[in-house]
Parts: C-alpha cells; structure tokens; sequence
C-alpha cells in the first residue's frame, strides 16, 4: 500500500464510508477504488483515469485534490497525452465561435438601419394622427357652441328642482321607518396548532426529533456543495440513497420523500455543513453543528388524528 492509498483509506473509515458507499458516491467501480487504496493502477483504462478517480475520490471525502496531488505527485502518474486531445477539442471550438460571430456582425448593420427607419415611420404617423384628430374636435365644437348654451341652460335648472323636490320627498317618508338591522354575530375564528419539529435527544453525531400538528411528513434534502445521503424508515426499508451536488446552471440539487404513511424516518447526511434538511417545507435546524462529518437524524412522526 503506497502513502497516497493509506491517508485515503484512512479518511474514508474516519468518516464511517464503507468502499460500497463511496461506489455510490462517486459513481467508481469497486475494483478501481481498492486499486487507488493498495497503489495498484495497471487494471485502470489509462493515466487520465487515474487521475480522475483519484480527484473524485478526494473529493467525496471533502480533501483538496490540488493537495493531494502536489504531496504524493510522485506516486501519481503523469497524464500529458491523455490531455492532447482535449487541447486540439479547444482550438475547434474557438474556431468555431470566431466565424459564427463574423457572420452575427456582418448582419447587424442592417438590422439597426431596419429598426431606425420603422421607429421614424412610427413616430410621423402617431403625431399626424394626434394633431388631425385635434383640429377636427375643435373646429366642431365652435359650430355647435351658440345652440347648446342656449338651450341647455333652461333644461338643466329644470331638472335640478325636480331632482331635488324627489330626494326631499324621499327622506321624509324614510323618516318614520327604522331599515337598520341588526349585526348577526360571528363564530370566532380558532386558528388550528401549528406544525412542531423539537429536538427530543442528541449525542454525538445521532439526534432524535419529535414532527406534530402535522396533516403529512414529507422530507426533503437540498444540497449546497456534494454530499452522500440516505433516507430510510424505522424499520429500515430505503427510500433513497446517493449522491447530491450543485447543478451544472449553479443552483442546488435536492431530492424530497413523502413518508406520511410511516411513522419514522432515519436521515444519515456524509457532508452536513453543505446540506439543508426541510420537514413539510420547514428548515431543520441541526441538533449538532453541523460539519463536513457524517450525522445520523431520526424524525419521529405523530399524525394529527392521533
């Protein structure tokens, strides 16, 4: 066993990872895993792959890579033509934008003159069609002006008395009727318990928490950073098990289980500091702080029927 394979192994039983987990973690054969441990690389595909299992390895186990590299680089083989193809990859790729983006500038001009002709287009039509609808109101209502002084005037003092003789009337004959009625009482309102999540124990890296006043108990893991995780009932039937990490768009990778129909859930999180934990929508907040260390969380469920 070389140096590099000890301080692994070493660390992945420090953190309580059998070789089956981090199979499940990083996604790398057993075979290769013992292989990096023992210092044993002629059954991996080539040097490139060395490398790459060494770094995800590294990194499952929250390890700099860069570290280990630079400590035990003479333990690790080289992998420069390994990388010669992906540098030639680059060089087709920037060839690629570079005439893409000529032909983009080539049709911009034309683009932008299109647009400044329709906007000068635009703005004409809507001052033409704003001053001629203008000066035809206005020419009309200087025609129509003596008529309507005239014979308005009489009419609208007309109307006003008689409008104002039919409210007078109106309010006395209401005088004498009592149209209140009274308030009908409402039931006050009882507001139904909330939901509780407490902590019931703690010691070490288990903690024990209590969910009531809860209609259902969905549990949902989100992850911030990469962390290895498992969600199992009391009686250990597995829901999910595996390995959650940032999204390539940047945002996190979260996994949910509905487990209303059991009574218990058992949560074991590899990477706690990198992991949010939320019961129905609600953040948990962790018994003990939580660090890069494994954490066992069992969350006991009370329906509200009972």
């Amino acid at each position: 066993m070389t140096e590099l394979g000890n301080r692994l192994k070493e660390a992945r039983i420090a953190k309580g990872l059998s070789l089956d987990d981090l199979q499940s973690m990083t996604k790398i054969q057993k075979r290769y895993l013992i292989g990096i441990e023992e210092g044993n690389y002629s059954s991996m595909p080539g040097n490139f792959y060395v490398r790459a299992f060494i770094k995800q390895y590294s990194e499952a186990l929250s390890l700099n890579p860069d570290e280990i590299f630079e400590t035990y680089k003479s333990e690790i083989p080289a992998s420069l033509n390994d990388e010669l193809p992906q540098q030639l990859s680059r060089v087709k790729t920037q060839k690629t934008m570079t005439d893409g983006n000529s032909k983009i500038f080539d049709i911009l001009p034309k683009i932008l003159i299109g647009v400044f002709v329709i906007g000068i287009l635009t703005t004409v039509y809507y001052f033409f069609s704003h001053y001629s609808g203008t000066d035809s109101k206005s020419s009309t209502n200087k025609k129509n002006d003596p008529v309507t002084l005239t014979t308005n005037e009489k009419l609208e003092k007309g109307n006003e008395k008689d409008n104002n003789k039919e409210k007078q009337s109106e309010k006395d004959s209401g005088k004498d009727k009592d149209t209140t009625k009274p308030e009908e009482e409402k039931p006050p309102v009882v507001e139904a318990p909330k939901q509780e999540v407490s902590v019931v124990q703690s010691s070490g890296k288990n903690s024990t928490y209590d969910l009531k006043n809860a209609d259902k108990f969905v549990v949902k893991l989100v992850s911030k950073g990469q962390t290895w995780v498992s969600i199992k009932n009391g009686k250990g039937k597995s829901f999910f098990q595996g390995t959650l990490k940032t999204l390539e768009t940047g945002g996190p990778e979260s996994q949910a289980v509905d487990l209303s129909a059991e009574s218990s859930a058992v949560i074991r999180v590899g990477n706690a500091a990198d992991t949010e934990i939320y019961v129905n929508d609600q953040l948990l907040e962790y018994a003990v702080a939580p660090t890069k260390d494994v954490q066992n969380i069992t969350i006991q469920y009370v329906p509200k029927s009972e």
